[in-house]
């Protein structure tokens, strides 16, 4: 159930949000790039397209080349002469010309001051990763050869939530100001007999952060010699190379983005 805010605004403008999901693998992530073709140009070229004006959308955050996103928010202006916009025709409108791999699964009005970035409260993603070939999962899974100790790995995922500062898990030379991150939830599970899936949630991710945690854990699980509490030193030392490799894009997920004022 979705709560929705209608919003008092000045007579030649509105805000409104708009929810979608994509396969993130025809893409270098969402934001918009030179010379590279991005989730956010074609959004962006869609609902400008549709509505006859030019359109800009502010994303909730950003996703990496070829990474996945079943929930991603971003708000947009619109000058109007009335707020009575047909948003179920618009949505339509906009899936019948957006790539298959990308679909619109919401439309609405907000008030004119909301942020899809700075209101969320939280955001969560899943890694995903499956044992033996599939070829149904190719592309949104990766396939690991050996099995890790994934008890051990949940032991070290546990230790992770005790640390608010996370610069061993970020992209050198970032424009951020601070790498510190509250994580509500960090765990694996088995979703089948043969996949395995990293669930995270926080109020914040630096870059390249989930798949750097991911690449880490995997290397604790797979290593008889390193004990669950080494990701103590790793991240204490706030030093890149000593976190794991960054695992590839096609197994991670944006899964979920939650705001204070809106039920989604």
């Amino acid at each position: 159930m979705r709560i929705l805010i209608f919003a008092t605004v000045r007579k030649d403008q509105h805000r409104y949000c708009i929810e979608i999901a994509y396969k993130g693998s025809n893409y270098h992530g969402w934001q918009i790039q030179d010379n590279a073709v991005t989730v956010q140009e074609l959004i962006d070229k869609a609902l400008t397209t549709i509505l006859r004006q030019e359109v800009k959308t502010t994303g909730c955050g950003r996703t990496d080349t070829g990474v996945h996103a079943r929930q991603l928010f971003a708000h947009f202006d619109l000058e109007e002469s009335n707020s009575t916009l047909d948003v179920f025709q618009i949505k339509n409108s906009l899936n019948s010309i957006l790539p298959i791999d990308i679909t619109v699964k919401d439309l609405f009005p907000v008030e004119p001051d909301f942020h899809a970035r700075f209101d969320a409260v939280s955001r969560s993603y899943e890694y995903h990763v499956h044992f033996g070939k599939n070829p149904f999962l190719n592309g949104f899974s990766w396939q690991l050869r050996e099995l890790p100790d994934v008890d051990k790995m949940n032991e070290a995922a546990q230790i992770m939530k005790e640390y608010r500062d996370f610069s061993c898990f970020s992209k050198s030379h970032t424009q951020v100001h601070t790498n510190n991150c509250d994580i509500y939830i960090a765990e694996w599970k088995w979703i089948a007999d043969d996949r395995l899936v990293f669930f995270i949630s926080a109020n914040r991710f630096l870059r390249n952060m989930v798949r750097a945690i991911v690449g880490t854990l995997i290397s604790i699980g797979n290593d008889s010699k390193k004990p669950a509490e080494s990701i103590r030193q790793i991240i204490e030392s706030k030093n890149r190379s000593l976190a794991g490799t960054s695992v590839p894009a096609c197994g991670l997920y944006l899964t979920k983005v939650r705001y204070k004022d809106i039920e989604i």
